[in-house]
């Protein structure tokens, strides 16, 4: 049965929002009273663990908010089912200079290659040096800013673009846009021209981007200017490297499956 100073104890914890003060103290309690630690010494550990837990939970809200929809890390890619991407450069951009300098990264290649794993990777990497980082496939860009003309809040959208370090813009290419979503696309990259960094993926070499563009090619070239303009291009050729994943992922099932199929029938 708890005491009243207990009680008393927890119903503070609470009122002031220390939730892994409450949590913990009991455990810490205890460790501390067992190696003599001072007051002091029981109290700074507390704190810790709540300043600790405070800023996982910000950084999990932060990572969340930036809309990665899946989390891949440069650690995973598989370089080896790639062989002509050049893996210094990516490691090399996985160190977020390229982000001080205002620069960009553009990645091509066929779908299914690894574009959009190593657009997470990189984007992730920039989030965990400090950078604020927001990824949108480009249909979603486009989609969010029609949302925003219609509800005259297109100012309030690129302020908030502005105080962006890193977009990411995935899978530019693949949906061919009307002239209004072309046009989207150009003011999205004037606003982050110089002032804010782009990873941009896509399936298509950058003579073929007007036929995405509402065949515009006089607004796919100015496009293209403010995007390569000191840009790193990562081309990322090759068969399907999704496909080639899983290939081994069902040699693997296979191989485990007829060696326990042997072992019944041994």
């Amino acid at each position: 049965m708890m005491s009243n100073e207990t009680m008393e104890l927890e119903s503070h914890l609470r009122a002031l929002k220390l939730p892994s003060m409450l949590a913990e103290y009991p455990a810490v309690a205890r460790q501390c009273t067992e190696n003599q630690t001072s007051y002091e010494e029981f109290l700074l550990r507390l704190a810790a663990i709540e300043r600790e837990r405070r800023q996982s939970r910000a950084t999990d809200r932060r990572l969340q908010k930036a809309g990665f929809p899946v989390p891949k890390e440069l650690s995973e890619f598989d370089f080896a089912a790639v062989p002509k991407l050049n893996k210094q450069k990516v490691l090399e951009l996985g160190r977020g200079e390229f982000i001080e300098k205002r620069e960009n990264v553009v990645a091509q290649g066929p779908a299914g290659t690894g574009k959009t794993h190593l657009a997470i990777a990189l984007g992730r990497e920039a989030f965990r040096q400090g950078y604020k980082v927001a990824f949108y496939t480009a249909a979603k860009l486009v989609n969010t800013y029609l949302e925003a003309r219609e509800q005259r809040t297109v100012l309030k959208l690129e302020e908030s673009i502005r105080r962006c370090d890193l977009i990411v813009v995935d899978e530019l290419g693949y949906i061919p846009f009307d002239r209004s979503g072309a046009e989207y696309l150009f003011s999205f990259f004037s606003e982050c021209y110089e002032q804010t960094s782009l990873i941009v993926t896509t399936n298509l070499p950058f003579a073929e981007w007007p036929q995405v563009l509402a065949e515009d090619e006089r607004l796919a070239g100015a496009l293209i200017d403010r995007l390569t303009h000191r840009a790193h291009v990562l081309e990322v050729p090759g068969d399907s490297y999704r496909l080639q994943q899983n290939l081994k992922s069902r040699e693997r099932r296979s191989s485990s499956g007829q060696r326990r199929k042997g072992g019944d029938t041994g």
